[in-house]
């Protein structure tokens, strides 16, 4: 049962992150935690795990490199709150209700979450954190 459970969260993760690589999201964040969720299984995809951890760090790391990359990502964030809100609550646009709403929402708090993150890990490897 358990490795059911696990072939099966790592394969959403994995789904979603391929979705949000194109979609707004931390997609290589998720594309990263399927692979590791994946590879407790699957040993042969342990070889993935590296090349894909590297290019999320570097993402992150890119997000939070200037002020003005700060503030996109956060009105990101921010816009896909509203949207999630829009969308739950406005009855004409297309695709409405709470489960579209909920998941733009969710999206922008993980988006805000993981730009957090990356901001705090780099001002801490830069030796500037607090």
């Amino acid at each position: 049962m358990k490795r059911v459970g696990v072939i099966i969260l790592g394969t959403v993760l994995l789904v979603v992150g391929i979705a949000l690589l194109v979609l707004p999201g931390p997609g290589l964040l998720l594309v990263l935690a399927g692979l590791v969720t994946l590879a407790s299984e699957f040993p042969k995809l342990e070889r993935y795990v590296d090349p894909v951890r590297d290019r999320a760090v570097k993402a992150a790391e890119d997000s939070v490199s200037s002020p003005v990359r700060i503030a996109f990502s956060v009105a990101a964030g921010l816009g896909l709150i509203a949207a999630g809100v829009v969308w739950g609550t406005v009855t004409w646009v297309p695709l409405h209700g709470w489960s579209t709403g909920t998941s733009l929402i969710l999206s922008g708090l993980v988006l805000l979450g993981l730009l957090g993150w990356s901001y705090r890990n780099v001002r801490e490897r830069s030796g500037t954190g607090g």
